[in-house]
């Protein structure tokens, strides 16, 4: 048994793609992966269209040959609020003017009572300050805030006063 040749000679390895992205390429795809493939095909339908739209711009004549695209696109715009910013002149000779303090780089997060560096596991309390794990009760670091008037506060607004219509007397 003899093997014929059939003029289709299979490579001896695997061709890589002739754009160089890393992939294989096959004899179909003209030795292209098939990304690179799609995307030429794309760039050179894109460029036909180009050409056909331009030959009918030119000679004004729209015979319905060439293909038509129709759609709609929605530009959704977001509403930017304005903002007047007022700058009053500052008086040269006055010194605090011109000494502008910068905001200093924070620190790291520290318990206001001890000092203790508390980095992410501090505890915020209600008065605004953060504490370590010993300070971060009320009654540990002497609070401000008062908790009995914000609880009203609360219970007053999660129910409110429901009264009912009186009913006539027969």
């Amino acid at each position: 048994m003899e093997h014929k040749e059939t003029g289709c000679q299979q490579p001896e390895g695997p061709i890589l793609c002739i754009n160089n992205c890393g992939f294989f390429g096959s004899a179909a795809t003209m030795n292209m992966c098939s990304k690179c493939h799609k995307e030429m095909v794309l760039k050179q339908e894109q460029a036909q269209l180009a050409a056909s739209s331009f030959d009918s711009i030119v000679n004004g004549v729209d015979n319905g040959k060439g293909p038509v695209i129709t759609g709609s696109a929605e530009v959704v715009v977001a509403k930017v609020e304005e903002k007047t910013v007022v700058v009053q002149p500052a008086d040269v000779g006055t010194s605090e003017a011109a000494a502008v303090i910068p905001k200093a780089k924070e620190g790291p997060n520290r318990c206001t009572t001890c000092r203790k560096r508390v980095g992410l596991t501090g505890f915020n309390c209600r008065c605004g300050n953060m504490y370590c794990a010993v300070h971060r009760y009320s009654d540990k670091h002497d609070c401000q805030f008062d908790y009995q008037t914000a609880a009203r506060n609360a219970i007053a607004k999660a129910n409110p006063v429901v009264k009912a219509e009186k009913l006539d007397k027969i």
